[in-house]
């Protein structure tokens, strides 16, 4: 079995330094990889994701990483990425990475993505131009993830995990106001999922949402949002191609 870690919505700041280290350094004995679903920091800034980089340096397990909104706030999302990356994090938008555990390859691909709605309650790309280029913005991020899923399956990948930080599917989000599903997510990501293949979706940013979810698909979605897990991570166990 392929052991999976996950957890999103961490928003860690300067006073928070350390609080998620001791969890995390228990990882080598119980997972083969850590996933952060987005909403790393608080408000964006490099100072915060220095303190995130510490929390996850020399872990002894790959972390792969997509940002939230959250972490675009002070508009220096490239920095936060830089920062990331030189703890050793694989920090994707619109791209895969691909890690290694006791020898199965297991294939991420992330992208923050984006809101819009779902199927019979969503966004068109229809009038001004601020709304077409809000539903356009989802399409590209969705479109990253598929394509992404895409370069995992070429590659062979005995697993294959799509990362983002807003939600594919409504189910997820039961427990929020509906009226603030549009901003919680899009059904353009379960459309990439599906369309792009994978053996688990796992997201964030709905606080107040329920962890257990599914695309019409049947790709299993689980929102691992840290308010919603109510721990340092969740662990989800995918069987491997030769399992």
């Amino acid at each position: 079995m392929i052991r999976v870690a996950a957890v999103g919505d961490i928003h860690m700041g300067p006073e928070s330094q350390g609080r998620l280290r001791p969890s995390f350094e228990t990882l080598p004995g119980c997972a083969d990889v850590l996933l952060l679903a987005g909403d790393l920091t608080r408000h964006g800034t490099p100072e915060e994701a220095a303190v995130v980089a510490r929390e996850i340096k020399d872990l002894g397990v790959p972390v792969v990483a997509v940002l939230g909104n959250h972490d675009h706030h002070d508009e220096r999302p490239e920095e936060v990425t830089a920062i990331l990356r030189d703890a050793g994090a694989h920090v994707l938008e619109g791209e895969s990475a691909v890690v290694g555990a006791d020898g199965a390859r297991i294939g991420v691909a992330g992208t923050k993505g984006f809101g819009g709605g779902f199927v019979g309650r969503c966004a068109g790309e229809f009038g001004e131009p601020l709304m077409k280029e809000f539903v356009r913005y989802s399409r590209r991020r969705a479109d990253g993830l598929h394509h992404a899923l895409k370069d995992l399956e070429r590659a062979g990948c005995d697993v294959r995990i799509a990362l983002t930080h807003f939600s594919p599917v409504p189910d997820t989000l039961a427990g929020e106001p509906l009226e603030i599903y549009p901003f919680l997510g899009s059904y353009l990501l379960a459309e990439a999922i599906d369309t792009g293949g994978a053996d688990l979706a796992v997201h964030g940013h709905a606080h107040a949402g329920t962890e257990h979810g599914m695309t019409s698909g049947g790709v299993r979605v689980r929102n691992v949002a840290q308010p919603v897990i109510g721990q340092a991570f969740h662990v989800y166990h995918l069987p491997g191609r030769h399992d």
